[in-house]
C-alpha cells in the first residue's frame, strides 16, 4: 500500500512540537500582560516615590 495520501506527509525539516491550545496561549498571554503592567506600576510607585522625597 502507498501512504502517499494528501494531507498526511509531514513537513521536511520541522522538528518543532506540537502547537500549543488555544487556552493555554490566552493563559501564557495574560499572565506576561499581568506581570508586565504590575512591573510598570511598581515603577510609576518608584518613580512617584522619589519625586514626592524631593519636594521635602
Amino acid at each position: 500500500m502507498n501512504d502517499d495520501t494528501p494531507g498526511t506527509k509531514q513537513p521536511k525539516g520541522r522538528n518543532r512540537p506540537a502547537p500549543e491550545s488555544r487556552e493555554e496561549r490566552l493563559r501564557d498571554a495574560l499572565r506576561a500582560n499581568l506581570l508586565r503592567r504590575k512591573a510598570q506600576a511598581r515603577a510609576r510607585a518608584a518613580k512617584d516615590g522619589e519625586e514626592g522625597q524631593e519636594d521635602e
